[in-house]
């Protein structure tokens, strides 16, 4: 089963922190937010990734391709250049990562329509590239199983700045993108999509999966909330990154969750 992570933002909001490079590459204690993410999902046994790129697509690109260049010692014999070894690999991080071009302008609902052609399995994670928490990935999966539905989005409670969501009794009801007073769970991303879920998807690069797919599912019942009551924080601006390096600096990041006693997993 596949993580789809929607990597293309500007992230304009981030520009006193970085201009150089994509939102999913800004640091957190050395490692881009995207690696966290990643880490996240991988504890629970996800590591086939698939990364909607879009702005600066190309900076994540070679992250990954100089990956071992980055994370080990290494020993290059000059004579035989092709001969080089890595020292001190972390065989944990044995991840399959597609690198998918979405489009630099394209809104969230066309760059997930756009690696359809990378999903392989009947469900599929999507989640943000600039948010981390300490959610569990297995049980977010059993609960979609559970209900029958196209749709599983994670519903949390941080301040009232994101989309609204009403909830009954694990349905949303309502999906309101970014209101003016939040007073009720919010989108914290973390989503489970049954492939069928392609077919709401339009041919249009302006569509946000927020205000498109989304409000649609909820209208029609198909979208159910996964409620999270743990930990979980958007990296969008300078505030966000220093209180998530301060936390991670100090020991105490609560998504560290690769740390902890490995739980019941399921297969990918």
């Amino acid at each position: 089963m596949e993580v789809a992570i929607l990597c293309g933002g500007k992230g304009t909001r981030m520009r006193d922190v970085a201009t150089d490079i994509p939102k999913p590459m800004v640091p957190i204690g050395g490692k881009p937010i995207l690696w966290h993410i990643m880490k996240g999902f991988a504890q629970h046994g996800f590591k086939k990734f698939i990364l909607c790129l879009g702005y600066k697509g190309w900076v994540i690109k070679r992250y990954f391709a100089d990956y071992y260049m980055a994370n080990c010692d290494l020993t290059v014999n000059l004579a035989s250049p092709e001969a080089t070894t890595f020292h001190n690999f972390n065989a944990d991080e044995n991840w399959e990562v597609t690198l998918a071009d979405t489009g630099e302008e394209s809104m969230t609902a066309y760059r997930i329509r756009a690696i359809e052609k990378y999903v392989t399995g009947k469900e599929l994670f999507v989640t943000y590239g600039d948010g981390i928490g300490n959610v569990d990935i297995t049980q977010l999966l059993n609960f979609h199983r559970s209900h029958n539905k196209t749709a599983t989005v994670t519903a949390v409670r941080p301040p009232g700045r994101f989309g609204e969501m009403v909830i009954d009794n694990h349905q949303v009801n309502n999906f309101v993108e970014k209101p003016q007073i939040s007073s009720g769970s919010i989108n914290g991303g973390f989503f489970v999509f049954n492939r069928s879920f392609f077919s709401h998807l339009q041919d249009d690069p302006t569509i946000t999966l927020e205000s498109g797919p989304l409000t649609s599912l909820a209208n029609q019942g198909e979208l159910m909330a996964y409620e999270h009551n743990g930990f979980w924080q958007p990296v969008d601006n300078a505030r966000d990154y220093k209180f998530v390096n301060d936390l991670w600096d100090q020991g105490n990041a609560p998504w560290k969750t690769w740390d902890q006693p490995n739980r019941l997993r399921l297969a990918g």
